[in-house]
């Protein structure tokens, strides 16, 4: 119930009004890392100090016109230049939307490769977010379009949508990276699972498929329980911990983080910024609503 409310809050105008302001002070600074380049980049360093990789997000979806995709592109150039000036260790993520999926897929494509070819020059990385399942199908598509002319680009699958065996397995003959979700997004019962059960059993089947057949893949969970069965596969596979990696969001579970690294796994943080914070939060409050109350308690170590 509080799940869905707050999916259903994080798409209203209205409701950001009137729970981003000063009230929400407390949770925007715990789940992203500022709202300018230099904040996210000085807070990236603090990661890598600690052990951690990360990955660099510039919050914003479903841009209204071509100059609006334009500018978040031209974010991530700087994204891009920022990282290799800093030394960081450090990839980026974007969303389709953003780049202008909902206003022309031509633009979108051509914006996502400028950042993709730049990456390369840089020797780096960037990760194809997933969002709503209306966008499954276009965000893979674009992707594949991708990928056969540049091999550092990767994609994000959701483990509660049916069709996700189905796209890994395709993903992992093609040689694609993937990182692999639980999902986030409030979706019909005649595409994903609607019970976290059904959810957890697919992401396991799904994690080991990966394991198995994939390419360095991404395992992101704070669920303790995924992170888990991840290990023990791993170890009864004979898979050792660098041909893959956990990823966690900024902010969430940080214990968790530092103790997975003290054990010589790898481990990427998800390292939100900018001003777009508002349906970022939400969908981070209703993947586990407890987390509105820790934060408030001053909790989630």
């Amino acid at each position: 119930m509080l799940r869905g409310t707050l999916l259903f809050l994080s798409e209203q105008p209205l409701a950001r009004r009137v729970f981003g302001g000063p009230l929400a002070k407390p949770l925007v600074s715990r789940f992203v890392a500022g709202i300018t380049l230099p904040e996210a980049i000085a807070n990236v360093q603090k990661l890598n100090a600690a052990g951690m990789t990360a990955t660099l997000d510039y919050l914003g979806e479903s841009v209204g016109n071509a100059a609006e995709a334009g500018t978040a592109a031209a974010q991530y150039i700087a994204i891009l230049h920022a990282i290799e000036r800093a030394g960081a260790q450090c990839n980026a993520s974007l969303k389709l939307t953003q780049m202008g999926l909902d206003v022309d897929r031509e633009l979108c494509a051509r914006n996502v490769e400028r950042i993709v070819a730049q990456a390369a020059q840089f020797g780096n990385f960037i990760r194809i977010d997933m969002e709503g399942s209306g966008y499954t199908q276009a965000t893979l598509d674009l992707f594949e379009q991708l990928y056969a002319r540049h091999q550092n680009v990767g994609v994000v699958i959701q483990a509660y949508l049916y069709r996700s065996e189905a796209d890994i397995r395709a993903l992992n003959k093609l040689g694609a990276r993937v990182r692999l979700c639980k999902g986030a997004y409030n979706e019909p019962a005649s595409v994903a699972f609607a019970a976290k059960a059904d959810t957890d059993k697919n992401y396991v089947k799904l994690m080991q498929l990966l394991l198995s057949e994939g390419n360095y893949p991404g395992i992101a969970t704070h669920d303790e329980a995924m992170i888990a069965a991840t290990r023990e596969y791993a170890r009864a596979q004979g898979i050792a911990p660098d041909r893959f990696e956990f990823q966690m969001l900024y902010g969430i579970r940080r214990d968790l983080q530092e103790q997975l690294v003290r054990e010589g796994y790898r481990l990427r943080v998800y390292v939100p910024y900018g001003e777009q914070w508002y349906p970022y939060m939400m969908r981070r409050m209703a993947e586990r609503p407890a987390n509105l109350l820790f934060v408030l308690r001053g909790g989630l170590r």
